[in-house]
């Protein structure tokens, strides 16, 4: 388990107050849910960023620009009149 800090944060009563209800009905301590808050934002972060860096490589590189099986039609048979 990775070691635990602790951290002081200064809040709205009122916002505490909803937190503290939402963890209740999750069944756990508002410590507990405020770090899973923190670790899903982390981690949506984390899967953005590297999804955009696959987006951007595969920018880079450009997709192959190629029919997968050879043409078996003609430019006759598409405009066919």
């Amino acid at each position: 388990m990775a070691k635990l800090q602790n951290v002081t944060l200064s809040l709205p009563e009122d916002l505490v107050r909803e937190a503290r209800h939402l963890a209740v009905d999750k069944g756990v301590s508002l410590s507990r849910y405020l770090t899973c808050v923190l670790e899903e934002q982390v981690q949506r972060r984390h899967q953005y960023e590297q999804a955009r860096d696959r987006m951007l490589r595969l920018m880079d590189e450009g997709l192959p620009y190629t029919m997968p099986d050879p043409i078996t039609w003609t430019r006759n048979d598409l405009h066919e009149r």
